[in-house]
């Protein structure tokens, strides 16, 4: 009867997107043919908890009324405007689900939660406790949490952005209280068998004869020390779980992710695959024929939870997800999901954490994924490049390499789990970070994110509690100065920053807007870098170059990563790609495009030849008039 069941839910999250498909085709079919061609995308990332906090106390350990707290109406029509302004096209609102915190809710009936299995005392975005629901702490009224949150979805439509929100598919927290489930969906686990470590159809895995024992150590005490009356050295779990990292200690390691619990897909603990595998071939197939494929399958329980959680988000109006550590998922489990969701809305925008390079390739032709973290190449070989531990040629390298999915790999250099790109442990200053964020926004075809701060150079100094210096702390209730002198007390004009990071944010502006233009970013890489490290005098070694173009559009793109001297060059452009460009012999016009300068490139006898200036830290973008 179990699996009859498993059957029936398979075709219900399946066959409920179907109808879908006549309205999609025909909307699809009324686009102008302009909105079909490819553009460069901008995501937005922000911290929902933060972005609209005016409290400036910071804290260590500090509550929710000493430190303050953001909340979805802080995102008004005039924030969103000025975001949109940046040039950005998407807006990924991190921590939006209900996860656990501390923090009393009891009087609207949530449950207290236990803060020896909560990190810090905002708590992790990524230990979700109620996924049919939003974080409390951000609504004006937590009895109207969702609709305050529906209301601002219709705000950032209003605004001409779509948004992102998180999915945890791997984990979720330690104590999940599925209180607002749709008619008919079971809680996660409340079908186990918990006398078994494994089975398909179990939620979770069972540490059968063992009690969770909360982790301990000498250096960390839950709320730095403070009385709670949940502090009592218990949690009631019995028998234990496996922790959400993949711990099958029944009591973690105090560095394991004990706050969170590992879902279970069907894999089993020697690692093989209780469920249908997809035919060979399938790396080539639509999300149209995946969706056909999984239509029949009986597929392990958890699958359809999930599948269940994402089609109700897209109903809501939610235009794609973030997936925290899908890697840590079967890539089939994401064809069953991804192409769910494609079928009820093909532009759906799919983002994956994934760090291992063998795997990019399964996770976006066989999970449908749109797009993964290029961060174990291009991010992690920029930040050595400024840290002056690698010249920046081997760029070109990894661009090259990466050709058949380069489309697919999102760059960023500022991320909630990174150190901030202005702190001393990364680029040092705003300014020295400018550089890579010329490269990381124009070298491929890819989506760009920069992370709410980024902008006017926040180097995240505070110390929250739970969360460290360099990072903006996602565990505990602090602000974030520079941005707050950005949001000038509600105006969001910046009106309390400084010069220097009125100009950063002018930088970032000028740049991001000129990505969403060009043709040519959505068009061929060559490197030029090669030719001119062996034959350009004055070509210093923190210099890269390359082209970018279009049929319609050359750039001619130059940047100096060097902070401490400048760089006067004939920067070559060789025989080939002249060729290529069709251009003859002669003088050709170039207007840069982030500043308005205007240059020249000189053509003889079939190679080309631009007199460059370079400042330090200085990018100049050149277009062939």
């Amino acid at each position: 009867m179990k699996n009859k069941y498993l059957l029936a839910f398979t075709l219900t999250c399946l066959i409920s997107v179907a109808s879908a498909q006549t309205k999609n085709t025909t909307e699809m079919k009324s686009k102008k043919k302009s909105d079909n061609q490819p553009k460069k995308t901008v995501v937005y990332q922000v911290f929902t908890r933060l972005f609209g906090n005016q409290n400036t106390t910071n804290k260590p350990w500090g509550t929710i009324e000493e430190n303050g707290v953001g909340k979805f109406n802080d995102f008004t029509d005039k924030a969103l405007s000025e975001i949109k302004k940046l040039g950005v096209t998407h807006i990924w609102y991190t921590g939006v689900p209900h996860h656990a915190l501390v923090n009393d809710y009891t009087s609207i009936g949530i449950s207290n939660d236990d803060p020896e299995v909560v990190k810090g005392r905002a708590g992790s975005p990524y230990a979700v406790k109620d996924y049919y629901q939003v974080n409390p702490d951000l609504a004006v009224n937590p009895e109207k949490r969702l609709e305050e949150f529906e209301a601002l979805i219709e705000r950032t439509h209003k605004n001409g952005l779509k948004l992102l929100i998180d999915i945890v598919p791997n984990h979720i927290a330690r104590k999940y209280e599925g209180k607002n489930n749709p008619k008919g969906v079971r809680d996660f686990g409340a079908d186990d068998n918990t006398s078994v470590e494994y089975a398909r159809d179990n939620n979770f895995y069972y540490i059968p004869g063992q009690a969770f024992q909360v982790p301990t150590s000498d250096n960390y005490k839950p709320l730095n020390g403070e009385k709670n009356p949940l502090i009592d050295g218990k949690f009631d779990e019995n028998p234990a779980k496996w922790t959400g990292n993949g711990s099958r200690l029944a009591k973690p390691d105090i560095n394991d992710w004990y706050e969170t619990i590992k879902v279970n897909y069907g894999v089993r603990p020697d690692g093989s695959k209780d469920f249908p595998e997809l035919p060979a071939g399938f790396d080539k197939k639509s999300y149209k024929e995946h969706f056909e494929f999984w239509k029949d399958k009986s597929v392990p329980s958890s699958w359809m939870k999930f599948c269940d959680i994402a089609l109700f988000w897209t109903a809501k109006g939610v235009d794609g997800f973030r997936y925290d550590m899908a890697e840590m998922v079967p890539y089939e489990f994401w064809s069953f999901m991804n192409s769910a969701i494609k079928m009820k809305n093909p532009d759906a925008f799919l983002l994956a954490e994934v760090y291992n390079p063998n795997e990019y390739r399964n996770y976006i032709n066989l999970g449908k994924m749109d797009y993964l973290y290029d961060k174990v190449e291009t991010y992690d070989y920029l930040k050595d490049v400024i840290q002056g531990r690698k010249l920046p040629d081997g760029l070109s390298n990894i661009q090259n390499g990466m050709k058949d999915i380069e489309h697919h790999m999102l760059h960023f250099l500022d991320n909630h789990d990174e150190q901030r790109l202005a702190s001393p442990e990364f680029a040092g200053t705003p300014e020295k970070g400018k550089p890579l964020m010329v490269v990381s926004a124009t070298i491929s075809t890819s989506p760009t994110m920069i992370y709410f701060g980024q902008e006017v150079g926040e180097a995240g100094n505070e110390n929250g509690g739970f969360g460290t210096h360099s990072r903006t702390s996602i565990f505990d209730y602090v602000g974030v100065p520079n941005h707050q002198r950005w949001m000038n007390g509600g105006k969001f004009d910046g009106g309390k920053l400084s010069d220097s990071e009125k100009s950063l944010r002018d930088f970032y502006k000028r740049l991001l807007n000129f990505t969403l233009k060009s043709n040519a970013l959505m068009g061929k890489f060559s490197e030029i870098q090669s030719v001119n490290r062996d034959k350009t005098e004055g070509y210093k070694e923190g210099i890269y170059s390359y082209v970018r173009y279009s049929k319609d559009e050359k750039l001619i793109i130059t940047t100096n990563f060097s902070w401490v001297s400048e760089a006067t060059f004939d920067l070559k452009i060789p025989a080939d790609i002249i060729k290529e460009w069709k251009l003859k012999d002669g003088n050709y016009a170039l207007n840069e495009q982030l500043y308005g300068s205007k240059s020249s490139l000189n053509v003889k006898n079939g190679v080309g030849v631009v007199k460059v200036t370079l400042n330090p830290s200085e990018s100049l973008i050149f277009k062939i008039k």
